[in-house]
C-alpha cells in the first residue's frame, strides 16, 4: 500500500452550522479584502524604481535577437551578466521589499530625536541619554531595514559596461556551437524616464564544419590503440567545443585502461585550422609523449604500458602500522593477503571484490569499481588503492597493485529519535536503536539487529477522553547481507560481480495499537539486489512473506465511526429485528451490526440489490471484512530504478520506477499438485487461513526541468493495479491504493478521494487500480524561501475484483472522466539537509460531484485542505 508515512498533512476546514446568507456575506467581505490587496499591490508596483539613482534606470527586461527573430531560450539569457528583479505574475515582490527599507536610517532617527529638541528632552527625561542613543542601532530604527534590504533585491540598474561584458560571453557561447564569425552589439530602450531594457542582437553568419582529421600521436603503442576505436571528431559534422571535451575525455579513458598509467588529459590537445576554408575547420589531434623532470632539466620519452605484476592487500591496515612486521599472510586467487595480525576474512571475501588481474594492463576503470565494490562491503572504511613501479622488473613496465583496508568496528550501536505525522497520527515520537555486527561469517557480511519504537496521538481514536498516546507500535528487525549471489549454482554470466550484487535475508516482527484495531505483522524476504549501470538499481525478491493478524476485530465499529453511523442510519430505516438495537434505535456492536448487514445482504429486508442504500450496506460490510481479516502474503517480485540525477544539486533529471509482484502462485501451484481440499469458500488455506492471490504492478515516472537558476518545473506519471485471481476475490488492504494527501492530490485528505465518482464516504477509501499525475513549477522567492504552484489529477478504482459499486468500478476508458482535479499553491523553506512544505490544495474537479457541479463548485477555502509536508512530494 502506498501510504506515505514521512509527510505531514492537516486538513484546515472553515465550515460550520452558519447560516447561507452569513457564508455568502463573509464571501463577499472576503473578496472585498481580497480586491483592496490587490489594488494596494498594484499601486505599489508603480513605484518599483523608488531606489534608483537619479539619471539611472531600472533594467525591467532583457531580450536577445538572433538573426532578427527573438529568442526565449533561457540557457542563452543566463550568459547574460545582468538580470532583472525577480517577477511573480507581472510584479516584482522583493524588489518592493527592499524599497521597503530606510536607505539611512541615521538620517531618520537624527531627525526625529537631534533635530527635534523637545521631543529629545522627553525622551531623555523618561530614558537616559545612552538610553536613546542606543535606540538608533535597535530593531525598528536600523534592524528591520537591515531585514528588509536582506530579505529584498536591490534594484537592477542599467549598466552598460556590464551589457558589453554580456556581448563577450554571448560570442563565447556561439564560438563553442560552431560560430566563429558572430556579429553582437547591443541597444538600451528607455520606456520610462527611471526604466529601460536591453535588446542584444545577434548575427551568427553560418556555423562551421569539421572538413577533416589527422592525427599526431608521438607514441606508437598509443597510437596503435587509438585507431581501433572511433572519434567523435567526425567530419562533416558541426563544430562544438563539448565533442572536443567529450573525446578528451574519451582519450585519456581510453589510453589509461589499456596501461598508460601516467597519462593524463593535458597531453591531448587540438589544432583547428579554418585559413583559406569557407565555413569548415580542419582538425589535428597532438598527444605529445610523456614528460618529467631530471634534476633541473625536462625529458620526454614514449608512454609506457604497464601490467601489474603483483597485487597486495592489507587486510588490517592502520597509518600507525605501516612500518610494522607482518605477522599473517595467504595467497589466493593470484593475489597476495596480508595481515598486521590474524587475517579475519576468508580469502575469496577479498579477493571478489578485486577486479585487478596479476599480468593485466593497468586499468583505471576497474580501479575504481574495486574501490567502489569494496567500500559497498560496509565493514571497511573507505579503502586506498596505491600503484609502485616493481623494481624487480629491468624495464620498469610493471605495477605493484597495493590496496590499504581499514576495518571498521565488529560491532557497533547506532540509534535515531524523530517525531513523525502521518495520515493516521496527528503527532508521534518514533525511535530505534541497530546493532551492527560485521564480518559475522568472516565472508564480510554484515547482520543488522534492531528494535524499534513509536508512540502517537489519533484524533481518530473514538474515545475522546482517552490518553494523549493513544496509538503505539514497536518491532523487531534482523537483517543479514552477504555481498554475493547466493544460489546453487554460479550466476557469474548472468550478473557479474561488476554489478556489486548482493543477497539480503531479513525477518521482522511488530505489533501496533493503531486506531484500536491493534495489529501483529510478521514479515521475512530473501531477495537479491544487483546494479547494472550506474544508477541503474536492480531487486528481486525471491520470496517475501507477510502475516498480518488483527487483535481487535470486534473493535472495528468502535473505531471507524462513520462506517457505523451510516449503518446505523440505514438501520433506523430498515431494521425489523428488536434484538438489534438499543433502548435509543441504535445498532448494539457487534451482534447488531453483524445481524442487521447479514439480513440486508440474504434479502431478508425490505432492500433490493439494486437500492442504493443496499450498495451503501455492502461497501460498509466489504470495508469492514478487508480491514478486519487475517492476510498471509507469498509473494515473488521484480523491481527496477533508473535515474539521470547526478548529485543534490541536479534540477534537470528524471527517474524511472517499475515493478511486478506476484503472490500466491506458488501455494496455488503445491496446492494442486498435492490435491489439498478446498475450504467452504472454494479456496485453499495456510494455517488456517485463506492467503492472497493477485498480481500487481507499477509504472512510477519523476521529471525536472531546470527552467533557470532558481526555478524547476517537477512532473510525476504514477500507474498501478493490482489484479486478484484464483485464492482471491480481492486484494489485502495492505496492498490496495489510496488517492490524497500531501504527496498525492493535495485537494484531498488522505483515503478522502473515490474509488472513481463513488460519494459514500468510509473512513479508509481504496481501491486496486490508480492513476496519479502531477505537475508543478517550483521558484525561488527570496533566500531560503520558495513558492510552487501545483496541479495534481488521479483517482484510485476497483477493476477486476469483488466491488460491484458502479460508481467504483473501471468498465472502460469513458471512466477517465473521473480523474479528479487539484490545484493550489504551496510555500516552501529550506533547511539544506530536508525543506518544510507547506500547500493549499483546491477540489478544482471533484467527479464525487453531479456531472455538471464538477467543476469549480468546491474552489473555496471552505473545501479546502491545508498539507503540512517534509521535502518535496516528488
Amino acid at each position: 500500500m502506498n501510504n506515505s508515512f514521512s509527510s505531514f498533512k492537516i486538513k484546515m476546514r472553515f465550515a460550520g452550522n452558519f447560516g447561507q446568507s452569513i457564508f455568502f456575506e463573509k464571501k463577499r467581505s472576503f473578496a472585498k479584502i481580497s480586491l483592496f490587496i490587490l489594488i494596494s499591490i498594484l499601486l505599489y508596483a508603480c513605484n518599483a524604481e523608488k531606489r534608483v539613482p537619479a539619471k539611472q534606470q531600472l533594467l525591467v527586461k532583457n531580450e536577445i535577437f538572433e538573426n532578427g527573430k527573438l529568442l526565449k531560450n533561457q540557457t542563452i539569457y543566463d550568459q547574460l551578466y545582468q538580470q532583472p528583479n525577480s517577477s511573480m505574475l507581472g510584479f516584482r515582490p522583493m524588489l518592493n521589499i527592499y524599497n521597503w527599507a530606510n536607505p539611512n536610517p541615521d538620517s531618520s532617527f537624527n531627525a526625529k530625536y537631534y533635530n527635534n529638541k523637545r521631543k529629545y528632552d522627553r525622551e531623555v527625561k523618561w530614558l537616559s541619554a545612552k538610553q536613546v542613543e542606543g535606540l538608533r542601532k535597535s530593531f525598528w530604527y536600523l534592524g528591520i531595514h537591515n531585514f528588509l534590504k536582506e530579505t529584498g533585491e536591490a534594484p537592477v540598474i542599467v549598466d552598460t559596461v556590464k551589457a558589453s561584458k554580456s556581448l563577450i560571453r554571448l560570442k563565447s557561447y556561439y564560438f563553442n556551437k560552431g560560430y566563429f564569425d558572430v556579429a553582437a552589439t547591443f541597444k538600451r530602450d528607455s520606456l520610462a524616464p527611471k526604466r529601460a531594457q536591453l535588446k542584444y542582437n545577434l548575427t551568427t553568419g553560418n556555423p562551421y564544419f569539421i572538413d577533416s582529421l589527422r592525427t599526431d600521436i608521438q607514441t606508437p603503442a598509443l597510437d596503435s590503440i587509438y585507431k581501433t576505436t572511433k572519434s567523435l571528431i567526425v567530419p562533416g559534422k558541426q563544430y562544438k567545443t563539448e565533442d572536443f571535451e567529450s573525446e578528451k575525455n574519451r582519450i585519456t579513458t581510453l589510453f589509461r585502461n589499456s596501461g598508460a598509467f601516467r597519462f593524463q588529459a593535458n597531453y591531448i590537445n587540438f589544432d583547428i585550422d579554418t585559413i583559406g576554408k569557407k565555413n569548415k575547420a580542419s582538425v589535428i589531434l597532438n598527444v605529445g609523449n610523456y614528460s618529467y623532470q631530471e634534476n633541473d632539466s625536462t625529458k620526454t620519452e614514449p608512454f609506457k604500458l604497464y601490467k601489474i605484476s603483483d597485487i597486495k592487500i592489507y587486510t588490517d591496515y592502520k597509518a600507525e602500522r605501516h612500518d610494522l612486521a607482518i605477522k599473517d599472510s595467504v595467497s589466493y586467487n593470484n593475489m597476495n593477503l596480508y595481515g598486521y595480525g590474524k587475517i579475519k576474512y576468508t580469502p575469496h571475501a577479498i579477493t571478489d571484490a578485486v577486479f585487478l588481474s596479476k599480468g593485466a594492463y593497468f586499468n583505471d576503470t576497474k580501479t575504481v569499481l574495486t574501490t567502489r565494490y569494496l567500500n559497498n562491503l560496509k565493514i571497511f572504511n573507505y579503502p586506498t588503492i596505491q600503484y609502485v613501479v616493481d623494481k624487480q622488473d629491468t624495464l620498469a613496465e610493471s605495477l605493484i597493485a597495493k590496496i590499504y583496508l581499514t576495518p571498521k568496528k565488529k560491532y557497533s550501536l547506532t540509534y535515531d529519535l524523530n517525531a513523525t505525522h502521518s495520515n493516521i497520527e496527528d503527532f508521534g515520537i518514533a525511535g530505534s536503536i541497530t546493532e551492527t555486527i560485521r564480518n559475522v561469517f568472516n565472508g564480510a557480511e554484515t547482520l543488522e539487529l534492531s528494535a524499534r519504537g513509536n508512540i502517537g496521538a489519533s484524533n481518530d481514536v473514538a474515545i475522546p477522553n482517552d490518553s494523549f498516546f493513544n496509538v503505539s507500535e514497536y518491532g523487531f528487525d534482523a537483517k543479514l547481507n552477504f555481498p554475493r549471489i547466493l544460489f546453487p549454482v554460479k550466476t557469474e554470466k548472468v550478473i557479474p560481480k561488476s554489478m556489486i550484487p548482493s543477497t539480503v535475508v531479513s525477518l521482522g516482527l511488530s505489533k501496533q495499537t493503531n486506531i484500536g484495531l491493534d495489529k501483529e505483522n510478521f514479515t521475512g524476504s530473501f531477495s537479491y539486489n544487483w546494479t547494472p549501470k550506474v544508477k541503474t538499481n536492480t531487486r528481486f525478491d525471491f520470496l517475501n512473506f507477510q502475516y498480518v493478524r488483527n487483535l481487535n476485530p470486534e473493535n472495528y465499529f468502535h473505531i471507524y465511526t462513520s462506517s457505523y453511523d451510516a449503518l446505523n442510519d440505514i438501520g433506523k430505516n430498515h431494521n425489523t429485528n428488536p434484538e438489534y438495537v438499543d433502548g435509543n434505535k441504535n445498532l448494539i456492536i457487534e451482534s447488531g451490526t453483524s445481524g442487521f448487514t447479514k439480513d440486508v445482504l440474504t434479502l431478508k429486508t425490505d432492500l433490493k440489490q439494486e437500492d442504493q442504500e443496499y450498495q451503501d450496506v455492502s461497501n460498509i460490510e466489504q470495508q469492514r471484512i478487508r480491514l478486519t481479516d487475517n492476510d498471509f502474503i507469498l509473494a515473488t517480485s521484480f523491481s527496477f530504478t533508473k535515474t539521470s540525477k547526478k548529485d543534490e544539486f541536479d534540477n534537470n533529471f528524471y527517474t524511472f520506477r517499475t515493478k511486478i509482484e506476484s503472490a500466491g502462485t506458488m501455494l496455488s501451484l503445491i496446492s494442486n499438485v498435492a490435491n489439498l481440499p478446498k475450504n467452504a469458500n472454494g479456496n485453499y488455506e495456510i494455517f488456517n487461513l485463506e492467503y492472497s492471490e493477485y498480481i500487481k504492478t507499477e509504472f512510477d515516472f519523476i521529471k525536472h526541468w531546470n527552467v533557470n537558476k532558481a526555478n524547476v518545473f517537477a512532473m510525476r506519471a504514477f500507474f498501478g493495479i493490482a489484479i486478484p485471481y484464483g485464492n482471491s476475490n480481492s486484494i489485502p488492504f495492505t496492498k490496495s491504493y489510496y488517492a490524497g494527501g500531501a504527496n498525492d492530490n493535495r485537494g484531498w485528505q488522505a483515503y478522502n478521494l473515490g474509488p472513481g465518482s463513488s460519494s459514500f464516504s468510509n473512513d479508509f477509501n481504496e481501491a486496486n487500480m490508480k492513476i496519479a499525475i502531477s505537475g508543478e513549477y517550483r521558484f525561488l522567492i527570496t533566500g531560503k524561501w520558495n513558492g510552487a504552484l501545483f496541479a495534481d489529477a488521479g483517482n484510485i478504482w476497483n477493476v477486476f475484483d469483488a466491488v460491484k459499486y458502479e460508481p467504483a468500478q473501471f468498465n472502460s476508458i469513458e471512466d477517465l472522466k473521473e480523474i479528479a482535479l487539484g490545484t493550489g499553491f504551496g510555500i516552501r523553506y529550506d533547511l539544506g539537509f530536508f525543506a518544510v512544505r507547506l500547500d493549499l490544495g483546491f477540489k478544482t474537479y471533484n467527479p464525487a460531484l453531479e456531472m455538471d457541479k464538477r467543476w469549480f463548485t468546491q474552489y473555496n477555502f471552505a473545501n479546502s485542505v491545508f498539507n503540512f509536508g517534509i521535502n518535496y512530494p516528488f
